[in-house]
């Protein structure tokens, strides 16, 4: 009997425990629902801000393209969708699975997924991304019309297809934030067997969503890819981008309830507050960006002279435009974003040691008044010339302020408002005087920007060429100690701004609202042009 006894007692012990397991499970389960219970279907309707020249992102430099785009395509690798600040570390595998570099830091192997279809079904392999680096460097058969992004890879001695599965990238130095390039938005691989001309039009990729239409001042449209290679993504039907010039309008349509979500960074501070009372319920973000407002200086006369130019940035008053059009959210730098949001930007007492960064505005403006002045241009007989910008709020609001200040020393301007798809052949034709600019890096990173927008042959669109400045930014790319890096990052900081080289007004701030219905959208705070993927995005309707 007392056996019998302690057994009972023993199997109710048992089964206690395993009681108290499953409801522990159930307990982790339930806490952890929001992973499992995204909704499938519905169409997510966002603002778009104008009507791009094309589809393509690899010849295009604009979030109008990235923004309804990257969800077509996928990329080697990716910064993480879910991290708000880009870097080196936060990167994930896309279509390469993993990637080992070789010990003298000039091979990065990488090993590709397979089962991965392109749209039309053809499957993919290695050429492509050999199809697609060989277009980026123009070698291709048939190549980019523009090519936003060969300096990029300049580095980039060869792609080497071992299979259909493997791809070796050959470097002719080391490049350890290689990656953090292939991570971006601006670089996702193309099929061999489509045109460039085809991808302008109807691109075709890997992606979680695939290429409907593009109607001109109409709109943008994405479908579901049913056949994705990464299972269950994505939850979205399509994505619907409506175009809509009038930022005012499009906020009116966004709080009337027909769209979900706003063009991405497009709403100022003081619309962000005006959004909140008329919609309480909106969830809004306000980011700092890796985009600053520049001058572009054509370098033809006066602007030939180093002088004049360093007296243009020494007119700057920064600090009013951080205040007038961010209401103190954007922030003042150099020509990387600035610290903490910007992982490479000049301390604040470095940047303000360099001309135009002094907070006594009224003692550098007499220096540029002294200047122009010496050049024959005065209050009385001014600098007349056209300032010619893009038809975008963003650019339009910071050039009236820009106008402003240069009276001030001499400088009288008119304002010339370009349309987006004229922009850039613009400013590669070099007509313009001067134009106020924005720089939109795609990667956090001293390898995107400066080879990019300063070193000679590159698009600075004022022709700037400085050997010096190329040496630096060799030097600074190829070095593994991060540190040591960051101080030659630095010094080229320091020298692009001495020679006022598309001097940097401020770094913006602009906020993005949508719906609580909307789920799982990450803003990210150091890159404008990365993080929209869309394939973790869901509705909860």
């Amino acid at each position: 009997m007392g056996k019998r006894v302690s057994s009972d007692l023993r199997c109710r012990r048992l089964w206690s425990c395993i009681v108290a397991a499953f409801a522990a499970l159930l307990t982790a389960v339930l806490l952890s629902a929001p992973s499992f219970a995204q909704k499938q279907g519905g169409i997510l309707r966002i603002t778009h801000r104008d009507s791009p020249a094309s589809m393509s992102i690899h010849e295009e430099g604009t979030i109008s393209v990235v923004l309804p785009m990257m969800g077509v395509f996928n990329n080697l690798v990716v910064f993480d969708p879910h991290a708000r600040q880009n870097s080196l570390d936060g990167i994930v595998p896309d279509l390469a699975e993993k990637w080992t570099w070789s010990d003298d830091g000039k091979r990065l192997t990488f090993a590709l997924r397979s089962g991965v279809s392109w749209h039309d079904g053809k499957p993919f392999t290695a050429a492509d991304v050999k199809c697609t680096f060989d277009l980026l460097g123009g070698t291709a058969p048939e190549n980019f019309k523009v090519n936003f992004r060969k300096g990029w890879y300049a580095n980039v001695a060869s792609v080497i297809v071992k299979g259909d599965n493997e791809v070796v990238f050959e470097l002719k130095a080391p490049q350890p934030a290689l990656l953090g390039l292939l991570a971006s938005g601006f670089t996702p691989i193309y099929p061999c067997h489509v045109s460039p001309n085809r991808m302008r039009q109807a691109p075709v990729g890997t992606g979680p969503f695939k290429f409907v239409e593009y109607k001109s001042n109409q709109g943008i449209k994405v479908a579901r890819n049913p056949n994705y290679w990464k299972k269950g993504r994505p939850y979205l039907d399509g994505i619907e981008y409506t175009i809509i010039p009038n930022r005012s309008t499009a906020l009116l349509a966004f709080v009337s309830g027909k769209f979900d979500v706003t063009f991405p960074y497009e709403i100022t501070v003081p619309l962000i507050g005006d959004v909140k009372k008329q919609m309480p319920e909106a969830i809004c973000d306000i980011s700092p960006m890796n985009v600053a407002a520049n001058i572009l200086m054509n370098p033809v006369p006066p602007f030939d002279d180093l002088e004049v130019r360093r007296a243009v940035a020494l007119a700057l008053d920064r600090k009013a435009f951080v205040d007038i059009l961010t209401q103190g959210k954007g922030a003042i730098g150099g020509a990387m974003q600035p610290l903490p949001e910007g992982r490479w930007g000049l301390p604040d007492d470095a940047l303000r040691a360099l001309p135009g960064y002094d907070p006594d505005v009224g003692k550098s403006r007499e220096k540029a008044r002294a200047v122009m002045a010496s050049h024959g241009f005065t209050a009385a007989k001014p600098l007349k010339l056209k300032l010619s910008s893009r038809n975008l709020p963003t650019y339009r609001d910071a050039a009236v302020l820009l106008l402003s200040q240069l009276k001030d020393v001499g400088i009288d301007g008119e304002l010339q408002l370009v349309e987006t798809a004229q922009w850039v052949p613009k400013l590669i034709r070099r007509d313009y005087q001067m134009g106020l600019s924005q720089v939109g890096n795609g990667v956090d990173d001293p390898d995107q920007n400066y080879p990019e927008n300063y070193a000679c042959g590159s698009r600075t669109y004022m022709d700037y060429c400085n050997k010096e400045v190329d040496g630096l930014i060799a030097r600074q790319s190829a070095e593994r100690d991060q540190a040591k890096r960051k101080e030659i990052a630095w010094e080229i900081d320091r020298k692009l701004t001495q020679d006022a080289v598309r001097p940097m007004l401020y770094y913006m701030s602009g906020g993005t609202c949508w719906r609580p219905e909307v789920k799982n959208l990450t803003v990210m705070v150091n890159s404008i042009y990365n993080g929209w993927r869309m394939e973790d995005v869901w509705l909860d309707r």
